[in-house]
């Protein structure tokens, strides 16, 4: 039984990354496996942690369960046609929901602790004390300075981006590009860290070629 699941991984490990040459059947039907198995899943895990154990045999007498549960139960009315249109009611409330909660989240976590990492003093407290703890504190809050002011001249499309003005501009657009450039660089890595442990799978545990 062991082996039979080896083979099932490495036939779908093989499958997807069949698509590297082209679209194939191979592909499809391993694309079909895995999101089927994945939505089963979910599916199994939402019905056991919230309906059964929050409505069957949950022990919270809190009213807003029972809110959520009609919105799910509203949104299941898709899978009859007649009454489809229903289901759109609920989503909206989610979708609505979920964007206000989110957005108030990402304010303070990334909007208000950006402009908080932005506003550092040039001179630490240490300054003078060593020659690394000093001089390397200044050189990156200037770097800090330069990019973000830098930054802010190249999204200000009220003037024309020429002379010492066109300078900050193009200046910003150089850091810009290491931002967007690291950001791309992290999800390759990403990426390329599944595509290593897949390997290592295939070489490894299927072929026994790496020991």
């Amino acid at each position: 039984m062991e082996h039979f699941a080896l083979w099932v991984a490495a036939f779908l490990t093989l499958g997807i990354i069949s698509f590297l040459y082209k679209d194939n059947p191979w592909y499809k039907v391993t694309e079909a496996i895995f999101v089927g198995i994945s939505a089963g899943y979910w599916v199994v895990v939402l019905f056991w942690d919230n309906f059964y154990g929050k409505f069957w045999v949950g022990k919270d007498n809190d009213s807003m369960l029972y809110v959520g549960g009609l919105l799910g139960l509203l949104m299941l009315m898709r899978l009859i046609p007649k009454i489809g249109w229903i289901s759109r009611w609920p989503l909206a409330f989610i979708v609505g929901a979920t964007s206000g909660l989110w957005m108030m989240n990402y304010f303070a976590s990334n909007i208000m602790v950006q402009i908080q990492g932005t506003i550092v003093p040039l001179f630490s407290a240490n300054f003078g004390e060593g020659m690394n703890a000093g001089y390397s504190t200044v050189i990156g809050n200037l770097v800090i300075f330069i990019g973000t002011f830098t930054g802010l001249v190249y999204f200000f499309f009220s003037k024309e981006h020429k002379g010492v003005y066109g300078v900050g501009a193009r200046v910003g657009i150089f850091f810009l590009m290491i931002t967007f450039g690291a950001a791309f660089g992290y999800t390759v890595m990403s990426r390329m860290s599944l595509l290593i442990g897949r390997l290592d799978f295939l070489f490894g545990d299927w072929l026994g070629m790496i020991k």
